[in-house]
């Protein structure tokens, strides 16, 4: 830990074979989580990759015997050049432990499969300490839900660890009301450009929230043949005061909101309480829990 912690350049993982493939996984996590990482494979790397490693990096060498023909062959030029070298391996007097600084010794292990020779019990071992290293190296980084987040801005986490800023829709493609108009009126004045919104935003004379009035607020109307209501003051049948998230919150706190409370839509506001946007739960639906599926 203290090693990787003090490292200037890059932690350098190599391995061959199942243990490489365990390898560019633990130096995959070592990235994701705040430590500047790369894997080198041991049979480029003898044929020039070792160019990639500088007097600034730390190696991580995974082998479960310590003695892979492709790894030890490069072991010399790895320990003149990187400042520090790390094993994990099952046997810590095996060439790769002697030319490490630091060697973690998982033991003798036997292996899962009938024969006892396909890579899986001491793969499984490796794993568990390279994942133990890179996540204990980045508490000890103090690595913070920010941190992570700009680190994956894809798929359902990115989405989950982006503001509602960058998701909502722009309250310029919602349909917003004064609380003094009728309802009749707010629907035939004319459609709202881009996505669909199955939502009113009302505002006060000052532009702060005021209600909402969805869609399903409409369909109760017709439902109970409340048709007349329609000629009155949307004021008269909104939801006052309404369930709002405030701009800079992150979008796994829109999602909770919108489960627990169990609602569709939810508006998104300045710190003056005035409507900037909306988050829609169409928006979320890919992360949002199974409970509220």
């Amino acid at each position: 830990i203290e090693l990787i912690l003090r490292c200037q350049g890059a932690v350098i993982v190599t391995g061959m074979g199942k243990a490489g493939w365990i390898g560019q996984k633990i130096s995959a996590s070592l990235a994701s989580t705040g430590t500047c990482s790369h894997f080198l494979h041991p049979a480029e790397a003898f044929h020039g990759d070792l160019g990639r490693v500088t007097s600034r990096d730390v190696i991580l060498a995974l082998s479960n015997s310590g003695e892979t023909s492709e790894l030890t062959q490069i072991l010399p030029a790895l320990k003149s050049t990187a400042s520090a070298m790390i094993a994990i391996t099952s046997n810590a007097n095996s060439a790769l432990g002697s030319f490490s600084d630091v060697v973690i010794e998982y033991g003798k292990t036997t292996e899962a499969c009938h024969l006892g020779l396909a890579p899986s019990n001491s793969t499984t071992a490796m794993l568990a300490l390279g994942d133990a290293l890179a996540l204990v190296v980045s508490q000890a980084r103090n690595f913070a839900t920010n941190d992570f987040a700009k680190f994956h801005p894809g798929g359902a986490l990115g989405k989950k660890l982006s503001l509602v800023d960058d998701i909502m829709r722009p309250i310029e493609q919602c349909r917003v009301a004064q609380s003094g108009e009728i309802i009749r009126d707010i629907y035939t004045r004319g459609t709202v450009a881009q996505r669909r919104v199955g939502v009113i935003v009302v505002v006060d004379q000052n532009r702060q929230l005021a209600g909402v009035f969805t869609d399903s607020d409409l369909v109760r109307l017709l439902e109970r043949r409340q048709e007349t209501m329609l000629d009155q003051k949307i004021e008269s049948v909104m939801t006052c005061h309404p369930i709002s998230i405030r701009s800079g919150q992150r979008v796994e706190v829109a999602v909770q909101i919108l489960a627990q409370k169990n609602i569709s839509e939810l508006p998104v506001v300045d710190k003056n309480q005035r409507p900037i946007g909306l988050i829609d739960i169409t928006d979320v639906v890919g992360i949002l829990p199974n409970s509220s599926a």
